[in-house]
């Protein structure tokens, strides 16, 4: 048979075999050759083999180290953010193929390590190794691992200084895993270590450098696997983190859309905080409180229990217990957390509230959350689970948030209804304004409907006005009454405190009593019985802080009247008093207007009486004197002919003078009316100055007349002007006392013809003051010290100042 080596064929010649010559060899040395060679070839052969089976190996191992890298690295990518099924795999890769029993792997917690992945571990040991995280043994592979941050290789740990020593985590590796071989390899990121995966054997069997470098693969594989699950989870959460708030934007959006949509309503507002709170919370239902004083009452739900609900409205207001979440959050004004309701001491005392919670309910975590405005606590948000499931603090932040936002639809809702109110005051006082203005005199008019309005804005059921007559208050004015109840017409009200008028009248401002039924002073019981009030307001109607009626306003339940509503109730009880003063003075003005009427009447009877009685004896007097004057030589009158035309003259004048005065159409009028004709200045001044010039002597007065020549004609009425004159020079001579009176007479051209006509005396004049009346209407110059008057024979009236008649 003839062999040829693995790496070709066989080549004889002389180098290998030397030359063969059949001639010069015998057949036996050929044979000897022949089996030598064979030998040697065949002992090439086997070391080919081997070398083959050899390559053989590695590649199966190298394969199957592949194999074993592809299905981590599939792992990795069909598990994306999930390490223990990447851990299992590489853990049971590395002890198949490094022909380990079981593995382990940990990561590093401080300086201590924690077990995250075990292959086949032995019970016992596994379970020793899970309890809690563990510092490692120095001279253990973990402790050598954590301390030089290179792979720890022992062949036998048993012979180790540790075991000797009888360290705890190796005993329990040796005597409760049978660990006698082990090696481990750190975990590193950045040269900083994160974790260690151990291999072990239960022989003493070193692992080869390629077991070891397959496990060092492994190992970075795992850091890889760690870090794309950090990245991913961190995107997870990053996603997650946007997701959530832009849901808790989406539903702040939509609560502040229903706060805009529904001015004025609280109801749905609450209503989509709970829902949206609920939901993003993930929990089952949600409760909204308002805080009135030191209780609280719930005003809105979402998704509760219906027994819970019924048995929680029951009440209208309820005192939390001070170890509640609503006592809680009432007392520290933060949010409050409680993981199980079932702990707290208001529930193991019986507190009734958090029992019915906890059994209708099914409470078990509940979330309380204040609602403040400036630091006052104005309500509450409840958010609740039924099972023990503590609330994270982005959803607390986002039911605060909520909590705000239901402060600022409450204070806007106030607002809004402030300004509401305001308007139907307003309204409501323009209203009786204008009934009152229609209706001066109607006064029956403008209290009706100052009660209907009363009623109307400020809640009442009925109303009703008292004014007072003598010692007794009539019902003037009413509203809303029962139709078969009658009002006491006339009850008389003492000062006291049986009634609330009785208390308006002892108090002097308004008075309201909660609840007459619970009133021990209120007396009047069969009134209250009757009319079936129970909440009482009384205003006093007041005139110059004198009480002289009462507004009263009624309710049948017991629900106290705000301060807004006893303040309007008090600005219509100004107005009623306003509008029974208007009618009294009317009233009086009436009876004042009658009483004119009938001065006039009495006046005008008088002056006609007058009248007659002046006129006769002037035109005795005129007359006589014309008749002596015109027969001076009969009656021997012709020495005094000049004193007797002077005395007619004053009495035509008189008489004139007497016609105007007692001229009643002209008085009723209120003027007087000129007569322009031409006048005689000359002949005029003469008349004057011959009526004047006896008194001028009366007080040894010298009368002067400083008159131009040709004064010429004068358009005037002549009796007014000579009243004029006649008026100014008797006050000056008057007013003098042996000195001067002067009467000037002057033209005067400023494009008109004028004549100035001034008197003048030496006497004791007037003041500034009372010059700067002269030419008013008529008065009485007042003198502080009359003693010139009476030293002069006169008295204030005698000082008249008339508006003077120009002469135009």
């Amino acid at each position: 048979m003839v062999c040829f080596p693995i790496g070709g064929p066989l080549s004889l010649g002389a180098s290998s075999m030397g030359h063969f010559d059949p001639t010069q060899e015998s057949q036996a040395a050929s044979e000897e050759k022949l089996k030598a060679y064979a030998c040697e070839l065949e002992q090439k052969l086997e070391a080919r083999t081997r070398e083959l089976a050899e390559a053989r190996a590695h590649l199966t191992e190298a394969l199957q180290q592949q194999a074993a890298t592809s299905e981590i690295l599939r792992v990795i990518s069909s598990s994306p953010g999930e390490l223990q099924p990447v851990f299992q795999g590489m853990l049971a890769n590395a002890a198949r193929l490094c022909e380990a029993k079981f593995g382990t792997l940990y990561l590093c917690e401080g300086d201590a390590l924690r077990i995250v992945a075990a292959y086949n571990v032995p019970p016992a040991f596994a379970e020793v190794r899970s309890r809690s995280p563990f510092r490692p043994a120095p001279s253990g592979t973990l402790g050598q691992v954590m301390r030089t941050k290179q792979t720890a290789h022992l062949s036998d740990l048993a012979a180790t200084q540790a075991y000797a020593e009888r360290d705890p985590a190796i005993v329990a590796g040796i005597e409760l895993g049978g660990v006698r071989t082990a090696v481990g390899v750190p975990m590193l990121k950045n040269n900083e270590l994160i974790g260690i995966i151990n291999i072990f054997r239960q022989e003493v069997r070193p692992f080869s450098e390629k077991q070891i470098e397959l496990v060092k693969n492994f190992a970075t594989q795992a850091v890889i696997a760690i870090e794309n699950t950090r990245l991913l989870n961190e995107l997870r959460q990053r996603t997650g983190d946007l997701s959530e708030a832009l849901e808790q934007q989406t539903a702040t959006s939509e609560v502040l859309g229903i706060i805009s949509s529904s001015p004025g309503e609280l109801e749905p507002v609450f209503q989509a905080m709970l829902e949206k709170a609920v939901s993003i919370c993930a929990a089952k239902f949600g409760t909204l409180y308002l805080c009135e004083a030191d209780a609280f009452r719930m005003v809105a739900t979402h998704n509760a229990p219906p027994a819970y609900v019924e048995a929680r409205t029951r009440r209208e207001q309820f005192r939390p217990h001070p170890d509640a979440p609503l006592g809680r959050a009432a007392s520290t004004k933060q949010a409050v957390q409680i993981a199980d309701i079932r702990t707290t001491q208001a529930y193991t005392e019986g507190f009734r509230p958090i029992v019915e919670a906890a059994e209708l309910g099914g409470y078990r975590t509940i979330l309380s959350v204040p609602m403040l405005k400036e630091d006052e606590l104005i309500g509450a948000i409840n958010i609740l689970r039924q099972e023990v499931h503590p609330f994270t603090d982005k959803q607390i932040e986002l039911v605060k948030n909520f909590a705000a936002q239901a402060v600022i639809a409450i204070e806007n809702t106030r607002l809004l209804n402030e300004l509401r109110e305001s308007l139907q005051r307003q309204t409501a006082t323009a209203d009786v304004l204008k009934v009152i203005s229609r209706s001066t005199f109607d006064l029956q008019v403008v209290l009706n409907t100052l009660v209907e309005s009363a009623a109307r804005l400020c809640e009442a059921d009925m109303a009703s006005i008292a004014r007072q007559k003598g010692r007794n208050f009539h019902v003037v004015a009413t509203h809303g009454f029962p139709s078969g109840y009658r009002l006491i017409p006339t009850l008389p009200i003492e000062p006291g405190r049986g009634s609330v008028t009785g208390r308006v009248l002892l108090e002097g401002k308004s008075v309201q009593i909660i609840d007459v039924v619970a009133d021990p002073e209120y007396t009047l019981i069969e009134v209250q019985k009757k009319a079936g009030f129970r909440t009482l307001l009384g205003v006093p109607l007041l005139r110059e802080a004198i009480p002289i009626g009462v507004l009263h306003l009624y309710r049948t339940v017991v629900r106290p009247f705000t301060n807004k509503q006893i303040e309007l109730v008090e600005t219509f009880a100004d107005q009623a008093v306003i509008a029974i003063e208007n009618v009294r003075l009317f009233d009086e003005i009436q009876d004042k207007n009658r009483q004119l009427a009938e001065a006039s009447e009495h006046k005008s009877q008088f002056l006609a009486s007058m009248s007659h009685e002046l006129r006769t004896p002037l035109n005795a007097i005129i007359g006589l004197t014309e008749m002596m004057v015109t027969n001076a030589a009969r009656f021997g009158t012709e020495k005094a002919l000049e004193p007797l035309r002077r005395v007619n003259a004053a009495g035509t004048h008189l008489l004139s003078l007497i016609n105007e005065i007692l001229d009643l159409s002209k008085i009723e009028a209120g003027k007087l009316e000129l007569n322009p004709e031409p006048v005689n200045l000359v002949r005029l001044i003469d008349e004057v100055i011959g009526t004047a010039g006896q008194l001028a002597e009366k007080n040894k007065n010298r009368l002067v007349v400083e008159a131009q020549e040709n004064l010429g004609a004068l358009t005037a009425d002549s009796m007014r002007l000579k009243q004029i004159l006649l008026n100014l020079l008797s006050n000056a001579c008057k007013f003098t006392k042996e000195g001067e009176v002067a009467l000037r007479v002057r033209k005067v051209a400023d494009g008109r013809e004028w004549v100035e006509l001034a008197v003048a005396d030496s006497g004791i004049g007037m003041t500034a003051e009372q010059q700067a009346k002269l030419f008013q209407d008529f008065t009485q110059a007042e003198f502080p010290d009359r003693a010139p008057l009476r030293r002069h024979g006169a008295w204030p009236g005698d000082l008249p100042q008339a508006r003077a008649h120009d002469g135009r």
